[in-house]
């Protein structure tokens, strides 16, 4: 078994094993048919993520079926891969990034002002409004990032006020006050104004689906910090901080550097991600941006073991299972169970050191016994 697979499989093994827990839960607090309703309730969040396949294939149902439960999915997974992407960054360097949220709310905010109150070209307006949420969500993050290096406060503590601060600031101050909208006729709106259509992300099926450039531009995002991570000098040198400062330091590694901008590009991926939800899905700043995405991508990163391709694939999964969540409650299930399976496999990671010992101890060889000494000839007298 390879290195790699073995650093992965934790995190399959958790996931797995969640799944199975909840479907253990589904079927043991059902009255009757318990396992059947449990495995139907299953199969419902499936092809509420992947598409109704069954429908499609055999009932002659329109295609939309299968594009409109695939937009959902590929709309959640690329929230979950811009804020699991941020968490993974920081933690590459060393720093434990808990205001992804805080950075998402400016970032989202950002581009509902660029794209409502600035006049371009969608060929100008698409960039610029990205280009305003990154650098919103950069310049929140670089808050905690200077208070790390300059006055030793801990990032955690930090990011955790600044989520806060930022709550206040936008749903509770700007949102309702300066920046909110009017309808016609002068009439108030909840949110900000709605943004020029220039400045909304393409869909790319049209109407039959809300799947849009974001996820596109999600995916581009993980590989785009994978390739950074690992084929750039710099990538280099924010890992080795990452692995030990005072090395790195001692080495000439400019860390103060490094951990700075490590912790700006977090931030830049979580606006990122405030960004697509305005742009592709929202049309607006809403009222409240109460989906805690931001705090999902430290589940998303763990599970992804930190790596932007294993932080890509479990928003992935993760976002099939949260689009085809709400199908569950046809059979009386709730539809918070995907988050449950998410926190579950969240928990299980957490004991990666009890699955790796367990990994190595499979792929341990046998012991090879010893041959018998030879027995001595005692000669006849």
């Amino acid at each position: 078994m390879g290195e790699r697979t073995r650093q992965a499989l934790p995190s399959v093994l958790s996931v797995l094993l969640s799944l199975g827990v909840c479907w253990l839960l589904i079927a043991f607090t059902r009255d009757e048919g318990g396992l059947a309703t449990a495995t139907a309730a299953y199969l419902q969040m499936l092809w509420g993520g992947v598409g109704d396949w069954p429908r499609f294939l055999f009932e002659d149902a329109p295609a939309t079926v299968l594009t409109r439960p695939l937009g959902e999915a590929a709309m959640k997974a690329a929230l979950l891969t811009f804020t699991g992407l941020s968490v993974a960054v920081a933690f590459k360097v060393g720093l434990f990034n808990i205001g992804a949220q805080g950075q998402m709310l400016l970032g989202a905010l950002a581009a509902a002002v660029v794209g409502a109150h600035v006049a371009l070209p969608s060929v100008l307006h698409i960039p610029a409004a990205l280009l305003g949420a990154a650098l919103a969500g950069a310049a929140w993050a670089g808050i905690a990032a200077l208070l790390r290096l300059y006055r030793g406060v801990h990032e955690v503590i930090s990011t955790i006020m600044l989520n806060w601060v930022a709550l206040r600031l936008v749903d509770n101050w700007l949102v309702v006050g300066p920046l909110r909208g009017t309808a016609e006729a002068g009439a108030s709106i909840t949110g900000t104004a709605e943004i020029h259509p220039t400045a909304a992300l393409p869909r790319l099926l049209g109407d039959a689906s809300r799947l849009n450039l974001g996820f596109v531009l999600a995916t581009l995002a993980a590989v785009a910090v994978w390739a950074w991570l690992t084929r750039t000098r710099s990538g280099f040198e924010t890992r080795a901080v990452g692995l030990g400062d005072e090395a790195a330091r001692a080495a000439g590694i400019p860390v103060a550097r490094r951990a700075g901008l490590a912790m700006a590009l977090a931030g830049a991926l979580s606006g990122l991600a405030g960004a697509v939800l305005v742009l592709g899905t929202e049309g607006r700043y809403p009222g409240t941006l109460g989906a805690p995405y931001g705090f999902d991508g430290i589940a998303i990163a763990l599970i992804g073991n930190n790596h932007p391709l294993g932080v890509g694939a479990a928003a992935l999964f993760f976002g099939v299972l949260r689009a085809g969540g709400t199908r569950m409650q046809l059979l009386d299930v709730h539809k918070s169970f995907p988050e449950l399976i998410q926190g579950l496999a969240l928990l299980f990671v957490a004991g990666r050191l009890i699955w790796l010992a367990v990994l190595r101890r499979r792929a341990a060889p046998a012991p090879v016994a010893s041959p018998a000494a030879p027995t001595a000839q005692v000669p006849h007298a």
